[in-house]
């Protein structure tokens, strides 16, 4: 039995990406390898984004040359964001690789594996198409857990300044409501409980398709399917969060109170240079609009610091919008140069360390914050989906709130996909702990 390996990089639509590619291979025949060194096919899936996942994703490339030289038969292919800019080049830095695949074309690997099975080398397919193959192409996981990302449009048409994502991912493409539904479906039966809706810019959902349709109609046909339980969705652009979207969170009962809601700056000089199309004080109405709605939602953001052009000032308006609305979580970076967009040609580029300065202050500041918020909920009972085992310890179990928050409790296996109730006994910085306090059939799982 031939088998696999698909090491990611990157955002959550790239791992939705690996399990579709993932997935069909396995439909050729070929099963997960729990070590890289005993794959047959070993697939690197980049990200571009950053500079820091793509320097990781270069040198483990490096590192796979030493297999390929022990094991010449093995394939070595690299997919995602960093082949779809990169192409062909790929081949002269790594003469190891077998096969560069973009973004648009991830159905044709099992082929292109098949391909150079039989002679052929050095494959590419970096061409951009009507529609992508990760949105036209799905296949459920052979043992699906209670959790599952779900692909519902490609690519992003807002061209902000840093982002590279219109130029590796392309142009905003939505996928038809009929094919996402037919997907959930499957997935529920198959015992999936909680969905996450997955696109660059979800808001924007249902532009170029035939059928009239915008993301709030989507979010209620999918929380109309049976075995669904909760829906998640990311991301969203504070410009594109409509008023529908915002009632959607009182209006369905599936829809976790939770949004990630990048917010990126909190200068609005420092917003315009980076083409974000909003202000500060407008960021802060939706969020006193979405709070209106649901007093108790979870909130986390992304936020970049060192922009080209940022002053001491700029940074402290960051810091102050924080303080303002005290996000559950946020995913803070420094800027770096990403070849192509607008932003790598700036001047009056930050000194490295004066970013490195920022980020720590900022990245502190959030830790204080989350672990407040994370201190607020002790005492509280909280609906906990159990996704399996915890990492912290053998007889215990790890889930999400609603919110969003990792719970641990004492539990077993035999929890796992059972939406359970469970008292928050401390608050920490990265989770929650807590004690099942649901009677009934489920505890008999702790008589074990």
């Amino acid at each position: 039995m031939k088998r696999y390996h698909i090491h990611t990089f990157g955002c959550q639509m790239n791992v939705r990406d690996s399990e579709l590619v993932g997935g069909l291979l396995e439909r050729e025949g070929y099963r997960p390898a729990e070590d890289i060194a005993d794959a047959d096919v070993v697939i690197i899936n980049t990200c571009t984004v950053r500079v820091k996942a793509e320097e990781k994703a270069h040198s483990l490339i490096g590192r796979l040359r030493a297999l390929k030289r022990a094991r010449p038969g093995i394939t070595v292919g690299v997919m995602g964001c960093l082949a779809q800019q990169w192409g062909e080049e790929f081949f002269s830095k790594f003469p190891h690789l077998d096969f560069v695949c973009g973004t648009h074309a991830l159905d044709v690997i099992p082929g292109m594996v098949l391909r150079l099975s039989h002679g052929e080398r050095r494959l590419s397919e970096t061409a951009f198409r009507q529609y992508p193959g990760s949105l036209s192409s799905w296949c459920v996981p052979r043992s699906p857990g209670p959790t599952a990302y779900v692909n519902i449009m490609q690519g992003c048409d807002n061209f902000c300044a840093y982002c590279i994502v219109p130029y590796v991912r392309g142009r905003e493409r939505s996928r038809p409501p009929g094919d996402v539904i037919e997907e959930v479906k499957a997935l529920a039966a198959g015992g999936v409980k909680e969905v996450t809706l997955l696109g660059q810019n979800v808001n924007s959902y249902g532009k170029g398709l035939t059928e009239k349709t915008d993301f709030p109609d989507l979010l209620k046909r999918v929380s109309a399917v049976r075995g669904i339980e909760r829906i998640r969705f990311t991301t969203s652009h504070p410009r594109d969060l409509s008023e529908s979207l915002m009632n959607a969170f009182v209006e369905i009962d599936a829809l976790c109170e939770h949004i990630h809601l990048p917010f990126q700056a909190g200068s609005d000089s420092v917003l315009r240079r980076m083409r974000r199309g909003y202000t500060a004080e407008g960021y802060l109405r939706k969020i006193d609009e979405l709070r209106r709605r649901v007093p108790d939602i979870s909130l986390s953001t992304d936020i970049i610091v060192g922009f080209p052009g940022e002053r001491d000032e700029d940074f402290e308006k960051t810091i102050d919008l924080m303080g303002k609305v005290r996000f559950d979580n946020s995913f803070s970076f420094k800027y770096s140069d990403r070849s192509g967009t607008v932003a790598a040609s700036f001047g009056d580029k930050v000194d490295e360390a004066v970013k490195s300065e920022r980020l720590v202050f900022l990245q502190s500041l959030q830790r204080k914050h989350t672990l407040e918020k994370n201190r607020q909920r002790e005492g509280m009972i909280e609906e906990v989906l159990v996704e399996g085992p915890s990492k912290g310890g053998s007889e215990d179990v790890t889930g999400r709130t609603r919110g969003n928050r990792i719970v641990n409790f004492r539990g077993d296996d035999c929890l796992r996909g059972k939406t359970v109730l469970v008292n928050i006994t401390r608050g920490y910085a990265h989770s929650l702990r807590g004690e099942m306090v649901q009677r009934g059939e489920i505890p008999l799982c702790l008589s074990k």
